[in-house]
C-alpha cells in the first residue's frame, strides 16, 4: 500500500471538522465549514462563540505503523 498524507482541521468551538489532501485543501475547506456555521448561527439568532486562543494547544504528530500492524486494523 503507499503512503498517503491526510490533513486535519478542527474549530471546536463550533463542532467544525474537516479534511484534505493538502494544507491549502484543508484550510480552504475548514474556512467554508466555519463561515457556514457562523451563517446559521446568525440567522437562527444564537449566539456565536469566540475562542480563547490562550486556552489552546496546537500541535501535530506523525505516526508510523508496520505493515502487518496496519493490515489488522
Amino acid at each position: 500500500m503507499g503512503k498517503k498524507t491526510v490533513y486535519n482541521a478542527y474549530c471546536p468551538s463550533l463542532g467544525v471538522v474537516d479534511y484534505g489532501s493538502s494544507i491549502e485543501e484543508v484550510l480552504k475547506s475548514i474556512k467554508d465549514g466555519i463561515r457556514l456555521a457562523i451563517e446559521c448561527l446568525i440567522e437562527e439568532k444564537k449566539e456565536v462563540p469566540k475562542d480563547n486562543l490562550e486556552d489552546q494547544l496546537i500541535t501535530s504528530v506523525r505516526v508510523t505503523t508496520t505493515s502487518k500492524t496496519a493490515a489488522s486494523l
